[in-house]
């Protein structure tokens, strides 16, 4: 078990960890336009970006940084990567599923940053980084056709790609736990 991972627990078990709060809102604050999620780089993109938060991460960095800095301010101990909707899957609806593991390293080496930085300022509390994997846009459990039940239009090891992709590009670019978010079961 890697040292950081020991820390955490030894830090859960003396105390609440803080996690941060809404990456999307505090995005929506900055009143980002289209120019301003394509950057340099998605400049001649096929389609339209603005609402793919998590592509600021390559085309913003800046933006999610201070976000990231922001809740640490506040008092976070732990902050959330950008990759709420960066799975191939999700990154589909923007023709960007080749870019999924680069967005998801990237926010995770960001985050990492940010955390690192923190942690250095004040030792004595250090700073985590939780990689975010959230839900798709694509069920296996239930149809998108009303008219066709038994249609559906995910496999199941479609999103076990997806995710493990996604997962491993967290971990590499430095995330210290994943935080699974906004699943939901049928009763």
């Amino acid at each position: 078990m890697s040292s950081k991972v020991e820390q955490l627990r030894a830090q859960l078990n003396e105390r609440i960890l803080v996690l941060d709060g809404g990456m999307g809102t505090m995005i929506q604050s900055y009143r980002l336009n289209e120019a301003d999620f394509r950057g340099e780089r998605f400049a001649d993109w096929p389609c339209d970006l603005k609402g793919n938060n998590d592509l600021l991460v390559l085309s913003k960095p800046e933006v999610i940084a201070a976000i990231h800095n922001a809740y640490f301010e506040a008092g976070a101990d732990i902050i959330e990567t950008n990759t709420f909707n960066s799975t191939t899957i999700a990154m589909a609806d923007y023709q960007m599923e080749s870019l999924s593991a680069e967005i998801n390293f990237a926010a995770a080496k960001l985050a990492r940053a940010c955390a690192d930085e923190w942690t250095a300022r004040t030792p004595e509390k250090p700073r985590y980084v939780a990689g975010v994997l959230g839900p798709t846009n694509r069920t296996a459990s239930i149809s998108p056709d009303v008219n066709d039940p038994a249609f559906r239009n995910i496999t199941f090891d479609g999103l076990v790609a997806a995710y493990r992709e996604s997962t491993k590009a967290l971990v590499e670019g430095g995330a210290d736990l994943i935080l699974i978010e906004n699943r939901f079961r049928h009763p």
